[in-house]
């Protein structure tokens, strides 16, 4: 599964935000639980090293194009979703991305330890599925019908872990 930035919506509500072109595959999960909940969603391939100038445009701009959730996924030193946190007030879940020898330890100790006044909301290591539920709960505070599809969703993960658990069941008493 790639992500094309092509393919984005014309009036998004949440950006997508990665560090590089290789971070495509981890960040899709989050892509396409938005597309399962109807949110029309954007993504960028922008560095906080490599391209600090488009960056801070972005995150500056964000709010004002109608953004309403920032999700940034970065591996190594992980710095983008704190960077982009630091220049808006929209909400901004990190995802750190597996990558180098320390497994996304390192990219993980680096979004969660952000300074006080700059929260970064930090999933696991390459969860972006969790990045993409966490916008859609955001979202759907104020949007009932959003949350009503959300508690439905929820609803099925429930009754797959108890028909999981009812086939143990009878497969233990065989």
């Amino acid at each position: 599964m790639k992500i094309n930035p092509l393919q984005n919506a014309p009036d998004p509500l949440v950006g997508i935000v990665m560090g590089s072109s290789s971070d495509a595959v981890t960040m899709e999960p989050a892509r396409q639980i938005l597309l399962e909940f109807d949110v029309p969603c954007e993504v960028k391939i922008l560095s906080a090293h490599r391209t600090p100038d488009q960056t801070g445009q972005y995150a500056k701009s964000a709010e004002g194009r109608g953004i309403e959730v920032l999700i940034a996924g970065a591996g190594g030193a992980a710095h983008l979703a704190g960077v982009i946190a630091g220049l808006t007030v929209l909400p901004v879940i990190g995802v750190p991305i597996k990558s180098g020898s320390l497994n996304g330890l390192d990219s993980l100790l680096a979004m969660v330890q952000m300074p006080p006044g700059i929260p970064v909301a930090t999933v696991a290591i390459d969860g972006a599925t969790n990045a993409g539920l966490l916008a859609v709960s955001i979202l759907a505070q104020s949007r009932p019908k959003l949350r009503q599809r959300l508690k439905e969703y929820r609803k099925k993960l429930e009754r797959k872990v108890l028909d999981s658990n009812q086939a143990a069941e009878q497969n233990k008493t065989r």
